[in-house]
Formats: C-alpha cells, sequence, structure tokens
C-alpha cells in the first residue's frame, strides 16, 4: 500500500542568474600588461610593439574594443 504514494520530490530550485561583473580594463590581461609596461621603462615604447600588440590582443578577446 505505501508503494502506491510515492514521495513528492523536491524541484530544484533554479539558481539566480549571476550578476556578471563588468571587467575594468585596468584589471583585464595582467601578464601581458606587465610585461609590456616593464618593457616600455627599460627599452622605451619603440622597442616594445610586441608586447604592445600582445597586450591590445587579449583586451580585444576580453571584449574591449582596442
Amino acid at each position: 500500500m505505501f508503494g502506491l504514494f510515492k514521495k513528492a520530490e523536491a524541484a530544484p530550485v533554479p539558481e539566480e542568474p549571476k550578476k556578471k561583473e563588468k571587467l575594468k580594463p585596468c584589471c583585464a590581461c595582467p601578464e601581458t600588461k606587465k610585461a609590456r609596461d616593464q618593457c616600455i621603462i627599460e627599452k622605451g615604447e619603440e622597442h616594445c610593439g610586441d608586447l604592445i600588440e600582445r597586450h591590445k590582443e587579449c583586451m580585444r578577446e576580453m571584449g574591449f574594443k582596442i
């Protein structure tokens, strides 16, 4: 007789969508930013084109329009 009544399973509670905090440009791509900045300090901007471009590429991948 007890087999006729199945225990009602609770429906899964949907999680509230997490508010995605917008990443600030200053916090994006810290690795490429550090390498770029260090190169510019030590050698000057004209000698760091490849690092500058890598940082720009990383920023674009993170959704920034550079």
